[in-house]
């Protein structure tokens, strides 16, 4: 009943939506317009910056590419014959205005996505620039006043030439938009987008080829603005440098955060709010101060600021679970698990006491400091090795030398045969190496069930487009049973459709060990694993460790809880100023005068 009350719900706010050019004023049926052509482009800066984590502030010349590219092709004559072609229909304009974006757009996005921190936005910021005053000094696109006479789309000799006609062209871009962002959110490629944002480490230890992610999302959010332009454009029936600011471009920020920068309903809530209020703003606030300006733009500022201070994650949560409580949801609507979803295919592992991992004198200098110096260690299949010593050892560093997190000055790592010495962590994974972090790295906003599932990523193979179009799902259903498997096995099996962070610490120590399991390792990474667990839970995962040992995998282990080594592990390094002063069996470990010396600052 609930589920059908929410479905009615939807199904009339659909009608409502179809039959605005038959009951709305033109007014109003233009401000909806504006409403889809903005949102089309805020969409692109929620899978950018909301859920990727890239700050772009020049959408807008990705607009003016949509616009331009259409606007000339359509306007101009004796164009050259390899060009010609697409000059006759609005559809084969915005076939090359998808190319044309999708070029500029890999350039740009090759240069920009290579900074970090603050340097990002403003790259940005400097080809949102450039682009804008190319449009505005180009004789050949009007300069600043810009190209008039462009014609309207037509299907079948049916003209787009009215804004209660136009109105379903641009919110079926808009919808389809909207639906195709939310498939490839609920997806393997989704799941890989998403983790940008909860750390580029642990992403890339999963086998997330990030610099992939990141330009994907680049060239969506730019494809989403030139589609946005394109309409825009045969809507207006002119174009000039003006829409295409670093001004607009700000403004189309302001309707993602607002909105909510997470959320892919937050686009289209951010720009009605944006858009209405910009309308009633430019005709009141004149009045009220008695004199001409953008006065608008200062309102914006400070709801800006009061959005970031109260309500960082936009409007739309705030309405989703207004709505959520007036229409529950039903628990049909949690991510189900097939069990007769086809098992993911397995690695072998390899043969008992065979040398999985071999680091030989690894040294790893920072300036004057020597962090690791002349390391060595093994590991072999089937066996658990524990890396052990006082804070400040050099533990940690060493974990990030075996892991491709980082490059050792000198010395050798092979795994599984072969040097990963200046590899990429993603090509390490493949190989069979999985690890979880001292400092726990999860997405708390997503489920238990999706976190662990990033971890099964190297393990299928569907891409973008099949994701978009949910071509993908048989594949889907195989990683999520594979994440649910696993996180049964860690003991967290009635915690599937939790929010990640909600669980206790312990708790998502283990999530990550069900999330490097879900890889198919045939080496595991440990990083304090028991930190944080009660007896019974360190109890339950030494038990596991076990299991895994059984089944052949080696297990790497930096850990403070000696009473949780020493009944566990095969053999132990024990670390001290950055090199190994001892290694051998549990029981000769703490006989060791030497280790007793560092952990007691004398021998007992």
């Amino acid at each position: 009943m609930k589920l059908t009350l929410r479905l009615a719900v939807q199904t009339i706010a659909l009608l409502l939506l179809l039959s605005t050019p038959f009951i709305a004023s033109e007014y109003y049926v233009t401000l909806l317009n504006y409403i889809g052509l903005y949102a089309l482009v805020a969409l692109g800066l929620v899978l950018l910056t909301g859920i990727g984590g890239l700050t772009s502030f020049g959408q807008a010349a990705f607009v003016g590419l949509g616009a331009y590219t259409t606007a000339y092709l359509t306007t101009a004559t004796g164009l050259p014959s390899w060009i010609s072609w697409a000059s006759g229909s609005a559809w084969t304009t915005l076939i090359v205005a998808w190319a044309v974006t999708s070029a500029v757009a890999f350039v740009l996005g090759s240069l920009t996505l290579r900074l970090s921190g603050h340097f990002l936005p403003l790259g940005t910021i400097a080809w949102g620039l450039s682009l804008y005053y190319l449009f505005g000094t180009s004789e050949a696109l009007g300069g600043h006043t810009g190209l008039t006479g462009i014609p309207a789309i037509s299907i079948a000799g049916f003209n787009f030439d009215k804004s209660n006609s136009i109105f379903y062209l641009i919110w079926l871009f808009l919808l389809s938009g909207i639906w195709t962002t939310a498939n490839l959110l609920d997806s393997r490629e989704g799941r890989a987008i998403r983790a940008l944002k909860g750390g580029m480490v642990m992403a890339s230890s999963m086998g997330v080829n990030t610099s992939r992610s990141r330009m994907v999302i680049f060239l969506l959010a730019a494809l989403m603005a030139c589609t946005s332009g394109w309409l825009y454009a045969h809507m207006q029936r002119f174009v000039n440098p003006t829409p295409f600011g670093l001004h607009i471009g700000i403004e189309y920020l302001f309707m993602a955060v607002i909105g909510g920068s997470g959320y892919v309903w937050g686009a289209i809530v951010g720009a009605a709010l944006i858009t209405i209020l910009k309308q009633q703003l430019q005709t009141t606030l004149p009045s009220l101060i008695g004199s001409e300006g953008n006065f608008e733009v200062i309102v914006f500022g400070v709801l800006m600021i009061i959005v970031l201070q109260k309500a960082r994650d936009g409007l739309f949560p705030a309405l989703a679970t207004l709505f959520n409580k007036v229409f529950p949801k039903t628990n049909s609507q949690e991510k189900s698990i097939d069990a007769n979803a086809a098992q993911l295919a397995h690695r072998e592992m390899p043969k008992a006491g065979d040398v999985i991992l071999n680091a030989t004198n690894v040294t790893r200098k920072f300036g004057g400091l020597v962090a690791n110096n002349n390391m060595n260690l093994q590991v072999k299949a089937a066996e658990i090795l524990a890396l052990i010593g006082p804070n400040g050892a050099g533990k940690s560093t060493m974990f990030n030398q075996v892991s491709g997190v980082d490059t050792p000055t000198s010395g050798e790592v092979v795994f599984m045969g072969q040097s990963i010495i200046g590899k990429s962590q993603e090509a390490i994974a493949k190989l069979g190496m999985s690890r979880t972090f001292q400092h726990v790295k999860i997405m708390p906003k997503l489920s238990v069930l999706e976190n662990a599932a990033i971890g099964a990523h190297l393990r299928g193979k569907k891409g973008v487009v099949a994701s978009a179009w949910r071509l993908d799902r048989a594949e889907e259903a195989s990683l999520l049973a594979e994440a649910a498997h696993q996180l049964q096995r860690v003991g967290l099996g009635d915690y599937l459709h939790a929010e990640a962070g909600s669980l206790a610490l312990g708790q998502q120590r283990i999530l990550e060990i069900a999330r490097a399991l879900c890889a198919d390792p045939c080496l595991l990474l440990l990083d304090e694993p028991a930190a944080g667990l009660r007896l019974k839970e360190k109890q339950l995962l030494a038990e596991l460790l076990i299991k895994l040992r059984g089944e052949g995998m080696g297990i790497l282990l930096v850990e403070h809880d000696m009473d949780f080594v020493m009944g566990l592990v095969d053999r132990v390094v024990v670390m001290e100023f950055g090199q190994k002063i001892a290694e051998g069996l549990p029981q000769e470990i703490q006989e060791n005068p030497a280790v007793l010396e560092a952990y007691l600052g004398g021998v007992a």
